[in-house]
């Protein structure tokens, strides 16, 4: 039924579990992957242009070495699993609506997600970007606890 699995992930424990899952499930219907991690661009505003110059180098640096960090986990559990896979990166304000957009600029067919449990306050304060892609999102969304 599934042919393109979209999976973001943050990196998180919760989110290389679900990673896990992802890619099991991925094999046993033989679907590709496009696993995603975004990342928060840089607003960045000074008098000085050398200073923004200077800032913007050395935020990309740092993201690069992040999303790779993120990205490489999720790539080997593919890798090793045998399913054909892309990873992108993708700059974006609000997570859910990289997630979203992705999944329809790849083609993708199901969006599976980890679910991080957040309750109460932190939940309110931290917002769930699982919860904005299944509200959002005219795909299906599997989301792993």
């Amino acid at each position: 039924m599934f042919k393109h699995i979209l999976f973001p992930t943050d990196g998180s424990p919760a989110s290389l579990v679900a990673a896990a899952h992802c890619v099991r499930f991925a094999a046993d219907i033989g679907a590709r992957l496009t696993i995603l991690h975004s990342s928060a661009p840089l607003h960045l505003f000074s008098y000085e242009p050398i200073v923004v110059d200077e800032a913007y180098e050395e935020y990309r640096r740092n993201r690069d070495r992040i999303c790779a960090e993120c990205l490489a986990p999720v790539e080997e559990l593919a890798r090793n699993a045998g399913i054909p896979f892309d990873s992108v990166t993708v700059d974006a304000d609000e997570p859910y609506t990289a997630i979203i957009t992705t999944a329809h600029n790849k083609g993708c067919d199901l969006v599976a997600m980890a679910s991080h449990g957040r309750k109460g306050i932190k939940g309110v304060l931290l917002g769930s970007q699982t919860q904005k892609v299944l509200t959002h999102s005219t795909l299906p969304v599997l989301v792993f606890r």
